[in-house]
């Protein structure tokens, strides 16, 4: 049996009758007797006896049925289950972020996605690129929205928003009375510096040689946010990104754009040999969303 013929003998068994089976489905009568026919010769098996314009079911129609049945409970609890898939239920997603969109883009992002999916399950974690992308080979995570781009043949790499470098210090500093600044301006003052296995400490690196300066510098992090934490307490200045300087921007810190500095991609990373989720594809569009109202605030 097929699954229209055991849509048709469900019907028959719930009606009682070819014309209350026919009402049920939206047919004609005569298409269900049809269908009652073949389906009693092809299983050769008399399934209703007709009397005074009732179909009484045979045992073995009351057999069938019982199987009929499960099957029918199956098929619902595939419906269902695909409803509860459509709204996020019973549904989870894990993010990795970089530091730095971690601050506010993504929060802002994971808090649309949970609003638009209430029954779906969220986590969001904050980690250094080397270990998400570890996360995400070994399918620990499904996205991450890194401020560095990836050439590992098992992820893709799709661009969701750009970052540049700012300048920060304390507040009534003197290189707030400028609108922009120039390398030689920052280099001029005590600065926070970053290892040189970041992009902010290979930057001021390349800016020292091409100017043949020498920043002063007695404090080294490798954090945006703790390089502002010690700019507001009058540590010195410091470079970082301006997802990091909007965020961090405060009574205490302040800062300026840099002319020169370059624009540098944010990346939404997947597995490449899995296609993302409903609720994957949505986070990166609210991500990318989220990465552009950043860059204004």
């Amino acid at each position: 049996m097929n699954l229209r013929q055991i849509e048709v003998f469900r019907a028959v068994m719930l009606a009682g009758s070819v014309t209350d089976a026919a009402r049920l489905l939206h047919v004609s009568q005569p298409g269900i007797s049809r269908m009652l026919a073949h389906i009693e010769l092809q299983l050769g098996l008399a399934l209703f006896e007709r009397r005074k314009g009732r179909l009484l079911p045979t045992p073995e129609a009351q057999a069938l049925y019982a199987e009929v049945s499960e099957v029918y409970g199956g098929i619902r609890r595939v419906s269902e289950r695909a409803e509860e898939l459509k709204s996020g239920a019973r549904l989870s997603l894990r993010v990795l972020a970089s530091p730095s969109t971690a601050m506010v883009a993504v929060p802002r992002a994971v808090a649309a996605l949970a609003s638009e999916y209430p029954a779906a399950r969220i986590y969001l974690e904050t980690l250094p690129t080397r270990e998400m992308l570890g996360r995400l080979t070994s399918r620990e995570a499904d996205l991450a929205i890194s401020t560095i781009p990836t050439d590992n043949a098992l992820l893709a790499s799709r661009p969701v928003g750009k970052w540049r470098l700012v300048c920060v210090f304390p507040r009534g500093h003197a290189l707030a009375s400028k609108r922009l600044l120039h390398p030689r301006d920052i280099l001029k003052e005590r600065l926070i510096s970053f290892s040189r296995d970041t992009p902010q400490g290979r930057i001021i690196d390349d800016w020292c040689a091409s100017s043949r300066a020498k920043a002063a510098s007695s404090i080294e992090v490798r954090s945006g946010q703790m390089a502002c934490a010690l700019a507001a307490c009058g540590a010195g200045v410091a470079i970082v990104d301006d997802l990091t300087a909007h965020a961090s921007r405060s009574d205490e810190l302040d800062f300026r754009p840099i002319v020169g500095s370059p624009s540098l991609g944010i990346y939404a990373l997947t597995h490449e040999g899995f296609a993302p989720s409903v609720l994957g594809k949505r986070m990166i569009e609210l991500a990318t969303a989220s990465l552009k109202q950043a860059s204004r605030d």
